[in-house]
């Protein structure tokens, strides 16, 4: 079995009108007993700044983002828990490396240390995950459901939101509205 974990999917415009429409999917973990990513591109409409302010964690005035640091939807299981994608570092208590240049981390400390000298170069904040049980997603993937890229720390990082799913389909050199929502189906 091949692993897609490092890698985006692409949602197939076969995918419009339902929760996973033009979304780009960072896979963290898939094995044979499933997968698990966070959804990159879909804003829920609140800050992080203001994230952090309700769970009493504040920034240090010095600090600025970058980018318009929105929290995400990061897919529809359990949207009431956190998870950072991030630039590594080591010492965080729930961390998982999944690249030499990205992490996960899903505990509290890392929240408190964004706005501060100790926060992650790069980070992006998501509520809830994406989950397939074992052999779901390769089933979606043979059913053209998605398209997968190599994940790049550019894509992550350095996209908006709202132009995240072009850029990554552009990725794979072509444009994603020429393809029909019917392709491979027979």
């Amino acid at each position: 079995m091949d692993s897609f974990k490092d890698h985006f999917l692409i949602a197939m415009p076969s995918l419009d009108e339902t929760f996973f429409e033009r979304a780009v999917i960072y896979i963290c973990e898939h094995d044979q007993k499933g997968a698990m990513g966070i959804m990159v591109n879909r804003p829920i409409g609140v800050e992080v700044e203001d994230l952090l302010e309700q769970m009493e964690l504040y920034l240090s005035p010095e600090f600025s983002f970058s980018l318009d640091n929105q929290v995400l939807i990061g897919g529809p299981v359990a949207p009431e828990r956190g998870f950072v994608l991030h630039t590594p570092q080591k010492h965080w208590i729930n961390s998982t490396e999944i690249s030499e240049e990205i992490m996960l981390t899903s505990s509290r400390d890392i929240l408190a240390a964004i706005g501060s000298d100790k926060s992650p170069e790069q980070f992006i904040v998501a509520l809830g995950y994406a989950g397939w049980s074992k052999d779901q997603l390769e089933q979606e993937i043979a059913d053209n459901t998605w398209l997968t890229i190599k994940a790049t720390p550019e894509l992550l990082f350095n996209i908006d939101h709202e132009h995240l799913w072009q850029m990554a389909t552009q990725q794979l050199g072509f444009d994603i509205w020429q393809m029909s929502s019917q392709i491979g189906h027979a």
